[in-house]
């Protein structure tokens, strides 16, 4: 296999006494779309800030483009960050500005883009995942959360990244309207042949966007393998989770 696009090895990361991450690793091919599944608090969303540089791990390698990542001053952060685009779970778009603003903030705040040249992108970004040309001029309190999520999807892809990361794309949104999400993510994904990193439990999503799917339990990858493989995976993690099943290995603490 060639080069991966995204490698994670032996990733740890502690809070206090409470180890989080236990020696993640992770490959992810270029060009291709990498589900992490695995239930609440397994360390799916620490193990994304850590990718994106919002934490710092502990021990461990991020590569990207083979390059070490985990002690890039300023100046070079900066710079791996325009290769990346991200879909927040709750959208995180900005209340007091309009939604070709919001789909644009990339273009006009990183890249130092001409605002008329950004809104014309944003527009265009706007309409391909759905949105009518008139929305452009709207405010995200007047969106509906499927609507917002669109917005939110058209801001991730709007600089072109090379990889896109999705933290629980479908939260919050009827089973019709996940599906549509997901469906224009796989889109959008394949468009612009960028790579994905996404994290989920909602399966539905997993085997419309994932290429290849990785399950996180206690803090280490215990499986991946190709989405094709996930019913037949010969672990009974992967087929508790995947099924939904009180009943196996995985157990939850009565709080």
């Amino acid at each position: 296999m060639s080069e991966p696009k995204l490698q994670l090895s032996g990733v740890k990361k502690a809070f206090g006494s409470k180890e989080v991450l236990s020696g993640v690793d992770l490959d992810v091919p270029k060009g291709k779309s990498m589900v992490v599944i695995g239930g609440s608090g397994t360390g799916k969303s620490v193990m994304l800030k850590c990718v994106l540089g919002l934490l710092h791990p502990d021990e461990g390698s991020i590569k990207v483009d083979g390059e070490e990542v985990t002690n890039l001053d300023a100046r070079d952060r900066d710079k791996l960050m325009q290769k990346f685009g991200m879909l927040f779970q709750g959208g995180a778009l900005f209340d007091s500005m309009k939604v070709w603003e919001n789909v644009a903030f990339g273009l006009i705040q990183g890249r130092g883009m001409d605002r008329k040249e950004a809104r014309d992108i944003a527009i265009e970004k706007i309409r391909a995942v759905g949105l009518k040309t008139e929305t452009a001029e709207l405010y995200p309190a007047e969106l509906s959360g499927g609507m917002q999520k669109r917005v939110g999807l058209a801001r991730a892809v709007a600089t072109s990244p090379e990889i896109i990361f999705f933290d629980e794309p479908t939260t919050g949104l009827d089973p019709i309207m996940a599906d549509v999400i997901n469906r224009l993510i796989v889109e959008q994904v394949k468009e612009l042949g960028a790579t994905a990193l996404s994290i989920t439990h909602d399966m539905a999503s997993v085997r419309t966007i994932a290429d290849y799917v990785a399950m996180i339990h206690e803090g280490k990858i215990i499986w991946t393998g190709p989405v094709g493989d996930l019913d037949r995976s010969g672990s009974s993690y992967v087929e508790q989770f995947i099924h939904g099943r009180a009943d196996g290995p995985i157990t939850r603490r009565v709080v």
